[in-house]
């Protein structure tokens, strides 16, 4: 598996390809706020565990190896991204929320909370008691 610090690159490189058809190294740099230096060490790193092919000054590709992980990763963050939403996390809290724990949780995790997201997706009257049950939280906050 690879560490947190390839799982960042390999999500960013993924949607950078969905999105733009392409990820260079400057691209993967202005996103991850890295200097391309770091960039390119972390790419060769990449290629020799064979999730993409890198040739210097030609670009990059996704193996298929590279692809089903970076798709799996894009999953997790907006899984975790959409947890936060329906729990009631501030807007401006949720992604460094979800960058401080993605890499911390075990994919079994993962699918609990997917099984939770979908739990309260199906039927939007649960959110409204659960905000309910936080209004009520805060409210007897406020008279402690």
């Amino acid at each position: 598996m690879p560490t947190p610090s390839m799982e960042d690159y390999l999500e960013r490189i993924y949607q950078l390809i969905e999105s733009k058809g392409y990820a260079r190294v400057s691209d993967i740099a202005e996103t991850l706020e890295v200097h391309p230096s770091s960039v390119t060490k972390m790419v060769q790193k990449l290629d020799k565990q064979e999730y993409l092919v890198y040739e210097k000054y030609r670009g990059l590709i996704l193996t298929a190896k590279g692809k089903k992980i970076g798709k799996r990763l894009v999953y997790r963050h907006e899984l975790l991204e959409n947890f936060m939403r329906i729990i009631g996390v501030e807007h401006e809290h949720i992604y460094t929320d979800v960058e401080g724990i993605e890499h911390h949780l075990s994919w079994d995790a993962i699918d609990r909370i997917g099984d939770i997201v979908q739990y309260f997706e199906e039927d939007p009257k649960r959110v409204e008691n659960l905000r309910e049950v936080q209004s009520k939280n805060e409210q007897e906050k406020l008279e402690d």
